[in-house]
This record gives structure tokens, C-alpha cells and sequence, in this order.
């Protein structure tokens, strides 16, 4: 089983501003969940919304401006679970980390998700899966925000 889903893009905008892009609730919902809710702030809970998939609820671990952020979440969950887990790290989850850096061509991005293996295999495949396709869609979607 793989632990780890890795994507890299670079996007034709300052660092600052891809940053803005993946912490800001107003930008993230751009191109990434269609609702949060709370506070995107290291040691936050807040919650994820993805139209037909539900609630996801999330834990801020870093966000040092401008090259790095990182959340814990638990890969398909639905909203009945967002609400009933009090505490994503009591329970299996996976690290999502955003590592930019500034180039000549604009900002690179390097997306990693990782902590697959630590799931019960006939959880971890099927959650590999669907973040791989997931991240793919939605690296895309964060690419063409700042194509527009």
C-alpha cells in the first residue's frame, strides 16, 4: 500500500498570493472546499464542506506564511462523522502539506498527503484512490485560479 499521494504544480502568481489562495477561507473556497467553517489557524478544528461528499472536519497543524501549511483530516468521512469526532487526532488520519516556494515562473507547489498505510487495508486502498483523483481535480482547479 502506498503512504502518499504527491502533486506539484507551479502557478503564475507571487508566493504570497498562492498562500492567501490555500488559507484563506473566501480563496479557498475557490477552488477547493465549497464551504468552511471556523477559524484556518494553527491548532483550529475547523470544517470542510464538499457538495455531495458532506462535512470533513479538519486540524490546522501549521500555517507559517508564506511557504507552508498543514492540516490532519480523515479521508471519506461524512458529515455525520465531521460531527461526531470530537478530536480529528483521536482517531486514523492523514497529514496534508502545501510546500511552496517562489520561482522565476511564479510559485511552485508541492502537495503531499500522507498516513494511507496506517489505515486497515480495505479502508486505506479506496481512500488512496479517491484523494489521488481528488488531488489531481483539484491541483487543477487551484492551477486555473490563477489563469483566469
Amino acid at each position: 500500500m502506498q503512504d502518499s499521494i504527491e502533486r506539484t504544480i507551479t502557478v503564475n502568481a507571487p508566493i504570497e498570493r498562492v498562500f492567501h489562495a490555500i488559507t484563506d477561507p473566501e480563496e479557498l473556497v475557490k477552488w477547493f472546499p465549497d464551504a468552511v467553517e471556523g477559524t484556518i489557524a494553527a491548532g483550529e478544528q475547523p470544517t470542510f464542506e464538499f457538495e455531495g461528499y458532506g462535512k470533513s472536519k479538519i486540524y490546522i497543524v501549521a500555517k507559517d506564511a508564506p511557504s507552508y501549511f498543514a492540516y490532519r483530516w480523515v479521508p471519506g468521512t461524512t458529515t455525520e462523522d465531521a460531527v461526531g469526532t470530537p478530536d480529528v487526532l483521536s482517531v486514523t488520519n492523514t497529514l496534508v502539506e502545501f510546500h511552496l516556494e517562489a520561482t522565476n515562473d511564479g510559485t511552485s507547489v508541492v502537495l503531499r498527503e500522507s498516513g494511507f498505510a496506517s489505515f486497515p487495508p480495505e479502508i486505506a486502498a479506496s481512500a488512496f484512490k479517491d484523494n489521488s483523483g481528488g488531488w489531481d481535480y483539484m491541483m487543477d482547479r487551484l492551477g486555473k485560479l490563477f489563469s483566469e
